[in-house]
């Protein structure tokens, strides 16, 4: 029975089931069986997700602190997250009639404020908007679905970024050719994108006689990702010492509102709506 708003349904944990990766044991290559509940650790790690809450802080109810977090440790450093993030993505993509690899993509980025947990090492100065700490660097298909997470010190740019997530997205995605882009990625990026990548960066810009609030064409895809994101108080501002645990919870952020709305899905179909141009 469901405790936490954070809490996965019977309905919305039969979809996450069935996209959890495979445990080693199983498989023949080592280790042995866990001794807790998949069901549980998730649900805990939504928690803390959710709500920003300190590790220690964890409610009794749930397996231990240290458990808890060493289930998180471990599905960070062996890449299980963004595993079970993608295999989530790829079925929301089914559901919304589209093939499972998308062909198009959009890039953006997003400062926020690290707290003292964060170390001089990986945090920065964001002149532009003022803000001390990390900068979040996205990369989302045409419906805002994440491909692709960069968590880097807030003085690193958007092009310095792309440089090194444009390789990692084309080997991933061969069948990416076209990358949507605000002002912040134009220059001599877009013809190594060209030359080097074979990816069309474009470059999408406000016109000069615009003012205030504008809607800009597939931009707001990624701006509307990057809205989902402070949902999760955990990601409202940086608290994580690794930048790693920061793209971690990220996954575990967009994982959440995907199998919400798959779950809803499955439960209540409803024929030609356009699930994805809502908030969760």
């Amino acid at each position: 029975m469901r405790q936490y708003p954070s809490d996965m349904t019977d309905a919305e944990w039969q979809v996450v089931r069935g996209a959890m990766p495979a445990p080693a044991w199983l498989e023949g290559r080592g280790g042995q069986p866990e001794g807790y509940c998949h069901r549980q650790m998730l649900d805990a790690v939504r928690y803390v997700t959710d709500n920003a809450i300190k590790w220690r802080a964890m409610p009794a109810d749930f397996p231990a602190w240290d458990r808890v977090y060493a289930f998180f440790r471990r599905w960070r450093d062996k890449g299980l997250a963004r595993e079970f993030h993608d295999r989530l993505r790829q079925r929301a993509r089914r559901a919304e009639g589209r093939d499972v690899e998308p062909t198009a993509a959009i890039i953006d980025s997003q400062s926020v404020k690290g707290a003292a947990s964060v170390p001089d090492a990986s945090r920065g100065y964001d002149g532009g908007k003022k803000i001390n700490g990390r900068r979040r660097h996205v990369i989302t298909d045409s419906i805002g679905l994440l491909l692709m997470v960069l968590v880097t010190a807030a003085d690193v740019t958007d092009r310095q970024a792309a440089r090194v997530m444009a390789p990692r997205l084309r080997e991933k995605f061969r069948k990416i050719t076209l990358i949507w882009a605000d002002g912040g990625y134009s220059g001599r990026l877009v013809t190594w994108a060209r030359e080097k990548l074979q990816l069309t960066l474009e470059i999408v810009k406000r016109s000069d006689d615009m003012s205030g609030f504008v809607v800009l064409p597939r931009r707001w895809c990624v701006e509307r990702t990057l809205g989902w994101l402070m949902r999760s108080r955990r990601l409202v501002r940086d608290f994580e010492t690794l930048p790693a645990s920061s793209e971690t919870f990220v996954y575990f952020s967009m994982a959440m509102l995907m199998s919400r709305r798959l779950a809803r899905t499955a439960s209540r179909p409803r024929p030609g709506q356009a699930r994805w141009a809502r908030a969760a």
